[in-house]
């Protein structure tokens, strides 16, 4: 397990940049040091904290690492968005909202075929709502607001 501490939106966002780039260079092994296996699936990394938490401006900033220009929105009444990845060894982003649906939706939208594409970065806003379907191996987030007004804490674990 590993904490962050954020004081600001840009803070966030430059974590957000930075595990991205961590993803982008570690295919193959965990971006937080873990044995170096082969990657078999997707990678998956779970967002889970309460509204204004930082777990989409963390998004933002997660996106722009992974070099998509632009505002990335919360695909929250789609569920799911996929942005095509260039110059990576991945080749798409898919970023999903899980706030208005459940597990059962997302099975039913393809989750498992996605999930097991080795080519696919799946980010996960409200992750907890989907837990019983994601892969052992998924990334977990979890955000949380600090004593002080603008701090937000990071908690990375694999298992949540």
């Amino acid at each position: 397990m590993t904490i962050y501490r954020s004081f600001s939106s840009a803070a966030t966002k430059r974590f957000g940049k930075e595990l991205a780039k961590k993803i982008l260079s570690a295919r193959g092994g965990s971006a937080f040091g873990g044995k170096n296996k082969p990657a078999k699936k997707a990678v998956v990394i779970g967002l889970v904290g309460e509204l204004g938490a930082g777990k989409t401006t963390f998004t933002q900033g997660f996106a722009a690492g992974l070099g998509i220009r632009g505002k990335t929105q919360s695909p929250t009444f789609i569920l799911m968005r996929n942005t095509k990845l260039r110059n990576s060894k991945f080749g798409n982003f898919i970023h999903i909202d899980a706030y208005r649906a459940d597990a059962g939706d997302f099975l039913k939208l393809g989750f498992r075929k996605i999930s097991e594409g080795l080519k696919n970065i799946i980010l996960i806003e409200w992750a907890d709502k989907l837990k019983r379907i994601l892969p052992k191996s998924a990334i977990w987030l979890k955000f949380g607001h600090g004593k002080k007004i603008n701090e937000r804490i990071i908690t990375v674990n694999n298992e949540l």
